[in-house]
């Protein structure tokens, strides 16, 4: 099968060394890529994503899945299907639930699915009050930009000065320009995060493993909130009776609620869940697969990836097999992230080391070496029959990758070790 894979990081390699995991062959594309996609197929340099339709439509592309969630916000989906292109993704309009927090927020409330007790405003005055109600009752909020922040967006405030603060700073547009032009202010839940993931073809779905992220820089859950720095699933925190909560009363009502407002959801739904006494609350929804959960994921999948995914993008999903088995990624950044950009640095790649792997992103090729460019370089991941054995490969593996200024955690699925 010829398939494009949109995007450049390491969610995107990660897709594209699973599909070439799959029995069939396939040629990859992809649309940027990175340094590194070019060993997995072609990079494909395009302007605008109607230019992109226009390509694959030329090129007899069968399957095209996008990575990330600014395309799909502005429509990609929509463009591909007017060409008659196969496309694997939620609408310009599903794509809202990621797209504004604001609407996800009235989705949630017309599904009747738990989520923090809230206000969306652009009234500085609302939200002080909303904010100070909650310090009354001795209760610390989050902030969150309505709009795409690349998961930076959202601002766990200490104390009530700390969280007006960060709602004038959104609403000025200072900290996130016009994405911050609304802000959700919401209680703070104290419990667990799990990711969700389902596949889904608009009504129906399938359940992946459930993982969890490593939002902070560094070890023991300290520091500034990142993109992700590790991750790891299956997670013994989801009981069997968890995840059938999660399935029966957060996204079954909200696939109906969607397809009740003429935008049925088609592609990865990937709820942000906080489990608080054993209840799932969700946090926010993301309408892609996420980065790094995806590298953790994509060797859990059996089967042929690309007809499954193929199959819900024409509304014909088929149950997604797993394997017995665990995956711990471990991400290794740059010097400065995530406080500003970082010189290029080459990277010393290592040796094949058995149950591990690499899915690089943040990556250019001077075609003597690879060379980190900044930001989340690569991640590790380690795959074997226990979550200790996955995160000692992918452990191994990550020590042995060097370059100027490497860093990682050193505590990836710590909650359950």
């Amino acid at each position: 099968m010829k398939i494009l894979i949109i995007g450049n990081g390491g969610r995107e390699y990660a897709l594209g060394l699973r599909l070439l995991a799959d029995t069939a062959k396939h040629n990859l594309f992809f649309a940027p890529g990175n340094g590194a996609t070019t060993r997995l197929g072609k990079n494909i340099k395009f302007n605008n994503l109607n230019e992109l339709a226009l390509w694959a439509k030329d090129n007899a592309i069968e399957l095209t899945i996008v990575g990330g969630e600014e395309p799909l916000s502005a429509g990609v989906v929509d463009i591909f299907k007017s060409y008659g292109l196969e496309i694997f993704g939620p609408s310009k309009a599903a794509a809202r639930l990621e797209a504004s927090k604001v609407f996800m927020k009235d989705v949630l409330t017309r599904a009747g699915v738990r989520t923090a007790k809230h206000i969306s405003t652009n009234d500085i005055a609302q939200a002080d009050k909303f904010i100070d109600e909650q310090a009354a009752k001795n209760r610390n909020v989050v902030v969150k930009a309505d709009g795409l922040c690349a998961g930076k967006g959202v601002i766990i405030a200490k104390s009530a000065d700390e969280a007006k603060n960060a709602v004038r700073q959104m609403l000025s547009e200072n900290s996130f320009g016009v994405a911050g032009s609304r802000v959700v202010i919401e209680e703070y839940l104290d419990g667990f995060e799990l990711s969700f993931f389902a596949i889904c073809d608009g009504e129906r779905f399938s359940s992946l493993p459930v993982a969890q992220d490593h939002k902070r820089l560094l070890d023991g859950d300290e520091g500034p909130n990142t993109g992700g720095m590790g991750a790891y699933a299956p997670t013994p925190l989801a009981s069997t009776e968890l995840i059938k909560k999660i399935e029966k009363d957060v996204i079954a009502p909200t696939l109906k609620a969607m397809k009740e407002l003429d935008c049925e959801f088609c592609g990865v739904l990937f709820a942000g869940i906080m489990v608080v006494d054993n209840e799932p609350i969700v946090l926010e929804f993301n309408v892609r697969f996420g980065d790094p959960e995806c590298e953790v994921l994509m060797p859990l999948i059996d089967g042929e990836l690309a007809d499954g995914l193929a199959a819900a993008a024409r509304g014909e999903l088929v149950e997604f097999k797993i394997k017995k088995a665990y995956a711990v990624g471990v991400v290794i950044a740059s010097q400065n992230y995530p406080y500003g950009a970082s010189e290029p640095a080459k990277i010393t790649e290592p040796a094949e080391r058995e149950g591990a792997y690499i899915d690089y992103a943040r990556v250019s090729d001077d075609k003597s070496a690879l060379m980190a460019t900044g930001g989340r370089v690569c991640v590790c991941v380690g795959v074997a029959p226990s979550i200790q054995e996955a995160a000692n490969n992918a452990y191994l593996l990550a020590g042995d990758v060097k370059f100027k200024g490497a860093k990682y955690r050193k505590d990836i699925a710590y909650q359950v070790l």
